[in-house]
Formats: structure tokens, sequence, C-alpha cells
């Protein structure tokens, strides 16, 4: 049963063999399922189901417009059900690049009844926000940011009695500003795994001071290839058309 709510089968014939059903999940029915799925789990006590999609941005780098419209189809759907009520008991957490929110070429605004729904308040300029809409912009982290979060990470790998000094932070803080600039926390990916590492040897190792290891890590700039913008020269389509019209190594 778990098998099959996990849309791990890939044709009817297996389902029916295994628990005599003749439907699957598919591409097609996946959001309904997600729908009973939130019944199931009401009716299990709970308040309801949240789903989480991250990298939504891949969408926005497919090069075929019918795959992508048929994808912002299925989110129009999902967009349209929530803000009216229909879905009930289900909540949807998307996350993507603002190229993938605003690009009018191959982003959501590239769908013309998604960009009216997720249209930004106009008045919410200059410092000013508006939570009650569907898109949240979430800004990017500062370094007092960075060190609670490296401070929250400490907490949970280390005890209160042989934990890093605040010192140890500051200083692994300014190497990476020292190797990779303000990149160490805007796109922090590299910086909290390089932290992590250096904890996870420390733990291993009693004997090693933190002072002789913090000039010895290696951090890189997070480039962010989920983040890469498409180039629109290179595989790009107009609507209606899936055939490769350019290429370019």
């Amino acid at each position: 049963m778990r098998r099959w709510l996990r849309g791990e089968f890939a044709t009817r014939t297996d389902a029916r063999k295994a628990l005599g059903v003749r439907t699957i999940i598919d591409d097609a029915s996946v959001y309904d399922h997600l729908k009973l799925m939130s019944a199931f789990v009401c009716e299990a006590g709970y308040k309801g189901l949240l789903v989480g999609l991250d990298e939504m941005v891949n969408l926005y780098k497919l090069t075929s417009s019918q795959a992508r419209n048929a994808n912002y189809e299925q989110i129009l759907r999902i967009l349209n059900d929530v803000l009216q009520g229909s879905a009930e008991n289900l909540g949807f957490l998307m996350g993507g690049t603002p190229e993938f929110l605003m690009n009018t070429r191959r982003g959501l605004y590239s769908y013309e009844a998604l960009q009216s729904r997720l249209a930004e308040n106009t008045f919410a300029r200059d410092g000013l926000v508006d939570l009650s809409g569907p898109v949240v912009r979430l800004a990017s982290l500062t370094p007092e940011d960075l060190f609670v979060l490296l401070a929250n990470v400490r907490r949970i790998m280390q005890d209160d009695a042989g934990a890093l000094p605040d010192d140890a932070l500051e200083a692994f803080m300014a190497h990476c500003s020292d190797r990779i600039g303000e990149a160490y926390f805007r796109t922090p990916r590299n910086t909290v795994t390089a932290f992590v590492n250096l904890l996870s040897v420390l733990e291993q190792n009693p004997g090693v001071e933190w002072s002789d290891l913090i000039e010895k890590i290696e951090v890189s700039e997070d480039l962010g290839e989920d983040m890469t913008e498409v180039d629109e020269s290179t595989g790009a389509q107009e609507p209606g058309d899936d055939d490769l019209i350019s290429f370019k190594l």
C-alpha cells in the first residue's frame, strides 16, 4: 500500500497484481492524490497536510514550452484551489528564484493567468512589505543572521561544555569573508557545510584546537547551479514550438 501511496508503481498492471487496484499515481493525478492524502492525515488526527516543493527553478529551465506550460497549469490549479478554499486542510510551500517567478519568457509570469494572481502589491515598495499575498520574498542573510545560524548549528552539534566559543565563530566568518567576500553570507550553503565539517573534525579529534584549523578550511563561492539563469539564446523556443531551434557549445 505504501508503494502505491508513494507513486512507485510504474504501470497499472503491476498495481493490479499487487493490490487489485486499476489506477496508479502518475503526473496527471498526483495533485488529486495529495488532496486525498490530506483527508487521510486529517482522519489520523492531524490538522492537515503541508506540501513543500523546492527547486522550482527547474521548471523555468525546461526547454520545452509545452512541458513548462503543462506544469504551470498544474500550479494554476493548485493556486486557484488554495485561494478559493477548494483544497481544505492542504497547503503548499513552493521555493524558487526571482527568475522563476518574474521572467516573462519562461517563468511563472509567462503564464498570464499566473502573473495576474501572483503580481505583487504595488504599494509594497521602499522597504514596505505585504505578507498577505501568495508570494513572500525572502531577503538575503546578513552577517548577523549568519552568526545566529552558525550558533544554532553549534548548539545542535555540540554540548554546552565543549562548545566552540563565539570568538571561533567570528574567526571562521572572517576567514570565509577573506576567501570569498560577501558571498559567504549571501549564499551561505558552502559556508555552513564548511562549518559543519570543522565541528565534525573537532569532535573526532579531541586534541586539535579550532584555531589550528581555521586557516586550513577551504571555502568556495556557492555559484548556485540551481539558480543559474537560462541562456535565452540556447534552447529557447517560441510558444508551441518544441523543436530544437538553436545549439551552442
